[in-house]
């Protein structure tokens, strides 16, 4: 484990190349990894932990999830099982269903929870707010945390493409003596491209604060400000969008992740350059209050209670498909659609 310097902070950090792909597969040679849940992450580290040579079977209720499980080549009655039967059969139980459902399914799952097995999740909600959630481990068992810093989605397209995505761990409890090696090792069976130390909470709060602010709530909210002001002011649907997004996602934002913000300055026109330096102040200050006012919704567990309160009550995934279909439907949305069957790409494939 390397301690690497972050802005003058000192953290630990996990490469693939001194905790290797062979290690992990010798610290978890006699393990069991059970997958409960094929829905978002579930997918990407099941598969990548098969690929990857790990023993790995999955718990899924039948439905959706199930069906795609089986097309993705798990067996029923030998890598394929019920929660319960995949719960029995493991010695790791990744716990991968949403916030809601672990809740629900905890007292199925606690029952499996023999002594010197590993719990694992890939997000602190359900321990951080266990008060809340009633999920409280034994404690004879290991309880750890690998988080990627992404969908389940992006998690195996860049496996397959030889990347990774990269992660945060944590041990909360450990029963074992061997939780921290378990931990890494799953880490980097999943795939991921370092790993670096966190705890439960931590990751919880930066992780609420994160999708409800610049990885998805905050960047919608903007994007609409600025495509509405445009159209506000006679400009067409289809430039607004590509000077509000198009040019977001297709240009500057692999710029500024290749090496970043500076140099996406730097291979900008000097208007642009200028503008983005004299404005960058205004937006932060405008915005400040308001990241302030989340961080303190997610810390007080008011953000944690309006998920538990909302995704508990009966219709709720049909509610939350209208929200969904609004937003898809919505006159931006509708554009972008247009505008990226309009990309080269899409042209060359007809």
């Amino acid at each position: 484990m390397a301690k690497i310097s972050f802005g003058g902070v000192e953290e630990n950090v996990v490469t693939r190349e001194e905790f290797t792909l062979e290690y992990a597969r010798e610290v978890l040679k006699d393990e069991t990894i059970a997958i409960i849940g094929y829905g978002i992450q579930g997918p990407g580290q099941g598969l990548n932990l098969r690929d990857n040579g790990f023993n790995v079977i999955v718990g899924q209720r039948e439905g959706k999830s199930y069906d795609k499980a089986v097309e993705d080549g798990w067996v029923p009655g030998e890598t394929l099982f019920s929660i319960e039967e995949a719960c029995k059969r493991g010695t790791v139980i990744e716990y991968l269903i949403s916030d809601a459902a672990q809740i629900q399914q905890w007292p199925t799952v606690k029952k499996y929870l023999t002594p010197g097995k590993a719990l694992y999740f890939s997000h602190g909600f359900a321990i951080t707010y266990k008060d809340r959630t009633g999920v409280i481990p034994p404690a004879d068992v290991d309880v750890i945390m690998v988080a990627p810093k992404g969908s389940g989605t992006s998690l195996r397209r860049l496996f397959v493409e030889g990347r990774g995505v990269n992660s945060s761990y944590a041990v909360y409890q450990d029963a074992t003596g061997k939780a921290l090696e378990r931990t890494l090792a799953l880490g980097i069976g999943i795939g991921s491209g370092y790993l670096f130390e966190t705890d439960f909470k931590r990751e919880v709060y930066s992780d609420l604060t994160g999708e409800r602010g610049t990885l998805m709530g905050a960047i919608q909210g903007m994007l609409l400000a600025q495509y509405e002001t445009l159209r506000e002011h006679g400009h067409t649907p289809s430039e607004a969008f590509n000077e509000t997004v198009e040019e977001l996602t297709q240009s500057l934002m692999p710029l500024f992740a290749e090496k970043g913000m500076d140099w996406m300055y730097a291979n900008c026109s000097t208007t642009a350059q200028r503008g983005a330096l004299d404005w960058m102040g205004p937006f932060h200050d405008a915005t400040k209050p308001v990241f302030e006012k989340l961080y303190q919704s997610v810390a007080s567990g008011n953000e944690a209670q309006i998920s538990i309160d909302s995704n508990s009550k009966p219709g709720y995934r049909e509610g939350l498909n209208k929200e969904l279909e609004a937003l898809r439907n919505s006159e931006m949305w509708r554009t972008g659609a247009e505008v990226r069957a309009l990309r080269p790409e899409k042209q060359e494939k007809k």
